[in-house]
């Protein structure tokens, strides 16, 4: 899921990152979004739906839909196809709601 070349796109950066989903350690492409490189690494479930326990994963790919949440570095409900990935990020699939306070939110 990454253009390595193109007649009109310019050259991007082949310098590589790396990150953890649910502990595993990842690679990426410095400047792609975290949905892109959990795609290109494989990964096309980011959680499940807290209503109907299905799987969730990308689907707009502009951050319209919210179906690509996940939680990054401790903060729950990222949407993760407008979110760059960064060195080291730790992601985790957002399978509830996202806790206010110590509490559940929604129930």
């Amino acid at each position: 899921m990454h253009i390595s070349e193109h007649p009109v796109l310019k050259e991007k950066s082949n310098e590589k990152v790396f990150f953890y989903f649910n502990n595993h350690r990842l690679e990426a492409k410095k400047g792609q979004t975290v949905a892109a490189a959990l795609m290109a690494n494989g990964i096309r479930k980011l959680g499940v739906s807290r209503k109907l326990s299905q799987p969730r994963g990308l689907y707009c790919s502009n951050g319209r839909c919210t179906s690509c949440f996940v939680t990054i570095n401790g903060l729950d409900h990222v949407i993760s196809c407008t979110t760059l990935v960064e060195n080291n990020m730790q992601v985790f699939s957002n399978n509830n709601d996202p806790e206010i306070r110590g509490e559940k939110y929604g129930n």
